[in-house]
């Protein structure tokens, strides 16, 4: 069981991108792959659940989230044998954590553990001043300020190092741009 949830160790800078639903982190990561040309890993959990909404008409349930961890780490893994000294990735285990606390009250012990030992170089965390998108699978347009505080809490109490970007998709690119050359600059 471990080693599915264990992120390979490597050179990258390892960014992710955090936050509620419908705040930009797909779109942002993609722009950030672009621009420095390497890969970037799309968030696991949104094509599984659609496939099950697609086929069965249901929604997430605890039992899903282990094989959700496990698709994005392994994911993770593959993307990051063909990335070009940075990964940018659409969510985390920690994002896991987060939704499955929200949802359930708890989060899988295997989850949490390795939420906490896997290790990036920042999140961006993304605000919530984006217009909402509704889909099949986002629920929480009412919730956004209560789900932004949790993701900002969560990061702060497990010590990561963030950034809150704010504002339209090209001046959160050019936020994220400034703290990616600090960053590497800092190391």
């Amino acid at each position: 069981m471990e080693e599915k949830l264990k992120q390979k160790p490597g050179n990258l800078v390892k960014i992710v991108l955090f936050g509620p639903e419908s705040t930009g982190k797909t779109t942002l990561s993609r722009q950030l792959a672009a621009h420095y040309n390497t890969t970037w890993v799309p968030e696991y959990m949104r094509e599984y659940l659609q496939k099950k909404w697609d086929t069965e008409r249901k929604t997430c349930e605890p039992e899903d989230m282990l094989p959700i961890a496990e698709g994005q780490i392994q994911r993770e893994n593959r993307k990051a044998d063909n990335a070009k000294e940075y990964l940018f990735c659409d969510t985390d285990l920690m994002e896991l954590k987060v939704y499955s606390e929200v949802y359930y009250g708890k989060c899988d012990p295997e989850i949490e553990k390795f939420a906490l030992q896997n290790r990036y170089d920042l999140y961006f965390l993304t605000y919530i001043d984006v217009p909402w998108e509704g889909d099949d699978l986002r629920d929480k347009p009412g919730e956004r300020e209560e789900m932004f505080r949790y993701f900002k809490n969560t990061l702060d109490v497990h010590d990561r190092p963030y950034v809150i970007l704010k504002g339209s998709k090209e001046k959160r690119l050019q936020q994220a741009l400034k703290c990616i050359e600090k960053l590497v600059r800092d190391k």
